[in-house]
């Protein structure tokens, strides 16, 4: 790295591209391995030396390896690095042992007399269950949705790429970051007295000020999945860990009785949802706590993510190969003709964003209780009517939503759909408005092309057109918390709490925390 790779100082009109701002950068090629297996860690830096501290960062954070004065090289990125990866040799490995305890693990490696606020890289692994000792339940770390968002290297998904390499380092601030109240929020809960941020002002400030890319408010370890592991090992829940590509083999759930995924879970391949599926068919569950789930389908290829998404019907070479249904674009598209509410019963063509742009801007954050009596809710106090979750904005930025009507008790059901679960299977305990936003709608905090807008996308490939009927159609939705019981014949039941920042309320909220216990406590006795 020369000087004339890294930018000499933040500037407020500087990409969402920071690579090399620091002085090392650090990556993991494998997500993930079983316990005593090994993990090579990549490390390119002008550095002289470098240290790695790798730490369990579960209810607490426990150091369990360390090395130190490992000689430092330094190897540029190619120029492809975003969509191909880096390919830098190996550091260094670092060997698990057999006892290490499922979990996700943070890799920190230190530059020696670099300049501070610039000496250090995160990257990071899971450390899967041990057959042997097999919790009950397992928890799924979005790793496909993470690398999406990733810009490190030059393109994300979300930046005109249309395929991003895991092999390459995560974005600043992705896996660890200080930790502010709201600054670093897309839907930043406002309080009493204040005006909503519409236009992302404050998240644009603080990410700028500390270098941070835009992703740092939409998905990766430190956002959604580190809050709602801290607070459920703390309160003694114990589950196994995995990664999105662990899903590509098919037994990777078998002996679980519990799924679990938080946050933005919203990259899955063909492969990794079949594996869900299966689970739920033969009678196991799943927790979702999470937003815009399962939105896109992506093909992994090689170590690669690929997804063509808005352009996916004109642009993907399957489309020309007869494989139409491998389409990288929406699962609910009629080319696709999977759309993810026909395993959750909810998606976000129903419901895209909360507090985010122009969408409900002044919504409450929170849900609207509906059916006080169930078991979701059961200990909270809440009554029919109430709020939950507003403190801290737990419905915001990304929500899963579902087509509701009234029964004559003025009580909300779901419409019956195409591919969806029935009505008398499912159960709608409370929702919120939301909403899909067109061009020109969104907060500058988001990282999208400026040519798009999710509202006319959907609108075009679930009607055909673009008009005013079509856009009316996908324009108003919800964020639903709703379970789906059971699952067809001998299946599971699945239960939807449709927002990404549900995690956010489980610090100090006692009303989240009794609910999400309320859903683990179901399933894990």
């Amino acid at each position: 790295m020369t000087s004339s790779t890294k930018p000499d100082r933040l500037r407020d009109d500087m990409a969402d591209d920071i690579t090399f701002y620091d002085e090392i950068e650090s990556y993991c090629v494998q997500l993930s391995t079983a316990p005593g297996g090994s993990i090579d860690l990549h490390v390119s830096t002008e550095a002289a030396t470098f240290d790695v501290i790798v730490e369990r960062w579960g209810g607490a954070r426990e150091i369990v390896w360390k090395s130190f004065g490992n000689p430092g090289v330094a190897t540029p990125p190619p120029s492809d690095a975003d969509s191909s990866g880096c390919g830098w040799p190996t550091s260094l490995s670092i060997a698990t042992g057999a006892s290490w305890r499922s979990g996700f693990y943070l890799v920190t490696v230190a530059a020696a007399d670099a300049e501070p606020g610039r000496d250090v890289s995160y990257s990071g692994f899971v450390v899967t269950g041990n057959p042997d000792d097999r919790a009950s339940a397992v928890l799924m770390l979005s790793t496909n949705t993470w690398n999406a968002y990733n810009t490190w290297g030059g393109k994300s998904l979300y930046t005109g790429g249309k395929q991003v390499s895991f092999e390459r380092p995560w974005s600043r601030g992705m896996l660890s970051r200080p930790e502010v109240d709201r600054d670093d929020r897309k839907s930043r809960p406002t309080r009493w007295g204040e005006e909503p941020d519409v236009n992302g002002d404050s998240f644009q400030q603080y990410r700028f000020a500390h270098g941070y890319p835009a992703a740092i408010g939409s998905t990766g370890w430190f956002a959604h999945e580190r809050r709602f592991v801290e607070w459920a090992e703390r309160a003694g829940y114990r589950f196994d860990y995995c990664v999105s590509s662990d899903l590509e083999d098919p037994d990777a759930l078998d002996g679980y009785d519990l799924f679990i995924d938080v946050g933005h879970d919203e990259y899955w391949s063909a492969s990794q949802r079949r594996t869900l599926e299966r689970h739920v068919e033969r009678g196991a569950n799943i927790a979702s706590m999470s937003g815009n789930t399962m939105f896109w389908q992506v093909r992994l290829e090689g170590n690669a993510m690929v997804c063509h998404k808005y352009s996916a019907h004109e642009t993907d070479p399957v489309m020309a190969e007869g494989r139409e249904a491998e389409m990288s674009g929406m699962w609910c598209d009629p080319i696709i003709a999977n759309p993810e509410w026909s395993l959750f019963g909810a998606g976000s063509a129903w419901g895209l964003y909360s507090r985010f742009g122009q969408a409900t801007p002044r919504g409450s954050g929170g849900y609207t209780v509906y059916r006080a009596d169930h078991w979701l809710v059961a200990g909270t106090g809440l009554a029919y009517g109430d709020l939950l979750g507003t403190k801290h904005g737990v419905v915001g930025y990304e929500t899963t939503g579902r087509l509701l009507d009234f029964d004559d008790y003025q009580l909300p059901i779901t419409r019956a759909h195409a591919k969806a679960p029935s009505g008398e299977q499912t159960v709608v305990v409370a929702f919120t408005p939301s909403s899909n936003v067109g061009v020109g709608e969104y907060p500058a905090s988001i990282s999208a092309l400026s040519d798009q807008g999710d509202l006319e996308f959907i609108a075009s490939r679930l009607h055909g057109r673009v008009d005013a009927d079509s856009l009316a159609r996908v324009r108003h939705g919800n964020s639903v918390m709703m379970v789906v019981e059971p699952y067809g014949a001998g299946g599971g039941e699945v239960v939807v709490i449709g927002t990404t920042d549900w995690a956010f309320g489980l610090g100090d909220d006692p009303d989240v925390q009794q609910v999400t216990s309320n859903l683990l406590d179901r399933y894990l006795g």
